[in-house]
């Protein structure tokens, strides 16, 4: 069974799910460590993915096991994306009562 996320209805999104299942733990440790650096300042999936240089579709599935573990949390903050859409700020959860 294959641990990384992918989109059920995708083959394309299975078979790259495969391509780096072996290496998904070390992106979701990068995650979970650029999250706990930013502090109560957290970041947004989008701030995540350019300092990390991860494609967002890469990086988004490590935070969303992140928060379905409790290391990350909603800290209840929103910042604008280059889009000039609102964004959820993540942060690890020992922050959020600082948020």
């Amino acid at each position: 069974m294959i641990e990384t996320p992918f989109q059920k209805h995708s083959d394309t999104s299975r078979s790259a799910a495969e391509a780096i299942a072996d290496v998904a733990h070390t992106f979701k440790a990068k995650v979970l460590d650029a999250i706990q650096k930013a502090g109560v300042h957290g970041m947004t999936d989008e701030e995540c993915a350019r300092t990390l240089l991860l494609d967002p579709n890469t990086q988004r599935p490590r935070r969303v096991k992140l928060v379905e573990e409790r290391l990350v949390v909603d800290s209840g903050q929103r910042r604008k994306t280059l889009g000039g859409r609102n964004a959820i700020v993540w942060v690890s959860a020992q922050f959020k009562g600082n948020a």
